[in-house]
């Protein structure tokens, strides 16, 4: 199975600090649903590990979460692509749960959900803290350079980046990466 996991706000839809609360907030990216449509057309399913703090600090609740994935779903089929699974985090910060990131639970409960190992799965995520929870699982981490990196457009990058991060323009251009590519660097290792 080729598996990509991405991040949801900042790497799909545009971020904000005051988090994405209803559907109306929940905006795609220029190219982000088209780059999903392209990974599901060259054979990948997406998966989605988002933290979704907003829920544990009673911003909102999980129906005005399901409305917003319901969004997302509906833009995403129209785009010709799709989500297999969206993953996240209720808890606050200060919960001191394992499946916040930049803890490895999310990505563990992707693995056990879908029967692989995830050494060398992609992951793609705007933030230190998405990239830190996939390398802890064994992904290949991605920094796209929007949503929480979008200061990094002009050089530079963020400090403590797992070793072989790979930046991107946005998750346009990580598609384009991927699919160029063709496989996973595991997938390529066990060709030879």
């Amino acid at each position: 199975m080729k598996l990509i996991i991405l991040d949801r706000d900042g790497t799909i839809n545009s971020d904000s600090d005051d988090f994405v609360k209803t559907p109306e907030e929940w905006l795609p990216l220029p190219g982000a649903l088209e780059a999903i449509a392209r990974l599901n057309q060259g054979g990948w399913r997406v998966v989605i590990a988002s933290n979704q703090s907003g829920l544990g600090r009673g911003l909102f609740d999980v129906a005005a979460l399901n409305a917003i994935h319901a969004k997302m779903h509906k833009l995403l089929a129209a785009a010709g692509g799709r989500v297999d699974a969206v993953f996240y985090c209720p808890h606050s910060p200060e919960e001191s749960c394992n499946c916040r990131k930049p803890l490895p639970g999310l990505f563990e409960q992707i693995g056990t959900r879908f029967g692989v190992q995830l050494q060398g799965v992609p992951t793609a995520g705007d933030s230190l803290r998405d990239l830190q929870a996939g390398a802890a699982a064994g992904c290949e981490p991605h920094l796209v350079l929007t949503g929480k990196s979008a200061h990094y457009r002009n050089g530079g990058q963020p400090e403590g980046l797992p070793a072989g991060t790979l930046l991107h323009a946005d998750l346009a251009a990580f598609a384009d990466f991927i699919l160029e590519r063709g496989a996973s660097p595991s997938s390529e290792k066990d060709k030879k």
